[in-house]
């Protein structure tokens, strides 16, 4: 596996920063935006790397959050008016397009 490059890094930060309020993407759009060979390779990034990025606004496919701060997540989102049912996030209207 190839290493990830600070570029791939930035154009991360770069990506979780312009997601709207009340928008969310998931760790697979970006890895797949910045050419990563894993989901998870932004996952370590942004548990790295995301003391001033809207970090709540990035989820997994299934539009549940992220343990261990899935509370936290689901009240942030909800708060900017992200569409929650369940405990999960409607992906079909939350979703935003990459690119």
């Amino acid at each position: 596996m190839a290493a990830t490059t600070p570029e791939q890094i930035d154009q991360v930060r770069a990506i979780v920063a312009a997601i709207p309020p009340g928008k969310v993407t998931t760790y697979g759009d970006i890895a797949e935006a910045v050419g990563l060979a894993t989901p998870r390779t932004v996952g370590w990034i942004m548990r790295t790397d995301t003391a001033d990025l809207p970090w709540h606004r990035v989820i997994s496919a299934s539009g549940r959050p992220s343990a261990p701060r899935a509370e936290l997540q689901l009240r942030l989102l909800k708060a900017e008016g992200a569409p929650i049912i369940d405990g999960r996030v409607v992906m079909r209207t939350a979703r935003t397009q990459l690119g």
